[in-house]
């Protein structure tokens, strides 16, 4: 397993938003290079292991999102939907790629989609893995933190991060390794981290996807869906819907998995992955 503190990411780029830490892994095969995009409330630090098998083949890029992980967290910090697909849209330009592969989790569906057909990022191919992407989203328990984030984030910091703990272990499958669990909570402790929480849940609103959900039928490139069949934040139903409003998709359901399918089932989603990516080069 690796550890948080052996997940660096040693490279920055200067975004709107604040400093984004990013790093490459893999050497140059003549493979097509892909980039990873996690979710919330995770890091790059979730694909880790993927990142890992995948830069055997080919180049792996790998970023935390502004507020997120070893990327900067400030105050007055503009971490939505909207911010996040532009940064993504110049970080490909930054890192010169033209048409890289794209895998993006969670929010990191969303801001994938928003860079593809708002911003005119181009991808060979994008897959994408319990995407937020489809109205409704968020929970109860997301709302009230979001419409109460300023009160939330006054809580005593033990309080807050049994908070953060109990929030992540909803996300189904067979539960995580409690030094994961350790690990995913550990970023969002401390004086930067707690209001960094609350800041991104506050910032979540569901009109940045339905600013695009009406035009995924404008995706003209292969794109994959992959769900676990246990996901607890988002149904499963949703990977069906989805897939069918854009055309051509593949839909991949991961036996099992949660919301969290890279660690509830690495091996799996790295399959199938690997073999979605192998097709288009």
């Amino acid at each position: 397993m690796i550890a948080l503190t052996d997940w660096t990411l040693d490279k920055t780029f200067p975004s709107e938003s604040g400093e984004v830490r990013w790093t490459r892994l893999g050497e140059d095969t003549g493979a097509e290079p892909v980039v990873l995009l996690h979710g919330t409330p995770w890091s790059s630090y979730t694909w880790r292991a993927i990142a890992r098998g995948l830069a055997r083949r080919r180049p792996v890029y790998v970023w935390d999102m502004p507020g997120y992980g070893q990327s900067e967290k400030r105050a007055g910090q503009d971490v939505s939907l909207a911010a996040q697909g532009r940064i993504f849209a110049a970080l490909l330009d930054h890192w010169g790629l033209e048409r890289p592969l794209v895998v993006a989790h969670d929010f990191g569906g969303a801001v994938a989609l928003r860079a593809r057909l708002l911003h005119g990022a181009a991808y060979r191919a994008l897959a994408v893995v319990d995407p937020v992407a489809l109205a409704p989203w968020g929970s109860p328990f997301f709302r009230l933190v979001r419409d109460q984030a300023a009160v939330f984030e006054q809580l005593p910091p033990r309080l807050h991060a049994a908070l953060v703990r109990e929030y992540i272990t909803t996300t189904g499958g067979p539960g995580l390794h409690p030094a994961v669990l350790d690990a995913l909570v550990e970023p969002w402790t401390g004086e930067a981290g707690q209001p960094a929480f609350y800041r991104q849940i506050a910032q979540a609103d569901q009109r940045y996807t339905d600013e695009i959900q009406g035009r995924y039928g404008e995706l003209d490139l292969p794109v994959l869906v992959c769900w676990g069949t246990e996901d607890t934040w988002i149904p499963v139903a949703k990977a069906k819907e989805l897939a069918g409003m854009i055309p051509g998709a593949r839909l991949e359901l991961i036996d099992g998995a949660g919301h969290l399918v890279q660690e509830d089932a690495p091996a799996e989603l790295t399959a199938v992955i690997h073999d979605f990516l192998r097709e288009q080069g």
